[in-house]
């Protein structure tokens, strides 16, 4: 499989343009392309459900919390990832690291894979296939 060093900086990489690149989401505005489409939008960011004890967000507020841990677990993962590379740990617990690394990140590509749409199922696909080729090529 060749160095394993190379495999898990190019994993680590990966999860940072993933992560850069659902950031984008956040300066996309939500444009109405019909009047159905302005209604959606409308109650996406103006309806308030009441939650108890203070807490009344709207979906979009929701969406936005929810939106923003995607980019933040990508990018744990890299740069945990070149953490463990600059330390030159052993492979034993690289295994182990990689080996949870792929739970995780396989659960979150079967998520895209089913609840979303091409460009997140690629790069999380991407991201799932680096981290087998890593784990792989450690020894």
């Amino acid at each position: 499989m060749g160095n394993h060093r190379i495999w898990i900086k190019i994993t680590a990489v990966l999860q940072l343009l993933t992560a850069a690149a659902h950031s984008l989401s956040f300066l996309m505005p939500l444009v109405a392309e019909n009047e159905t489409e302005k209604q959606l939008i409308d109650l996406i960011t103006g309806y308030k459900k009441d939650m108890g004890l203070g807490f009344d967000p709207t979906f979009q507020e929701l969406f936005t919390a929810l939106s923003a841990c995607f980019p933040l677990l990508y990018l744990f993962g890299a740069v945990l990832l070149f953490y463990l590379l600059k330390k030159n740990i052993d492979a034993g617990v690289l295994k182990g690291v990689l080996n949870i690394s792929l739970i995780v990140f396989g659960i979150c590509f079967v998520v895209m894979l089913v609840f979303t749409f091409p460009p997140p199922i690629l790069m999380t696909g991407l991201v799932f296939l680096g981290l087998v080729v890593s784990r792989l090529a450690v020894r």
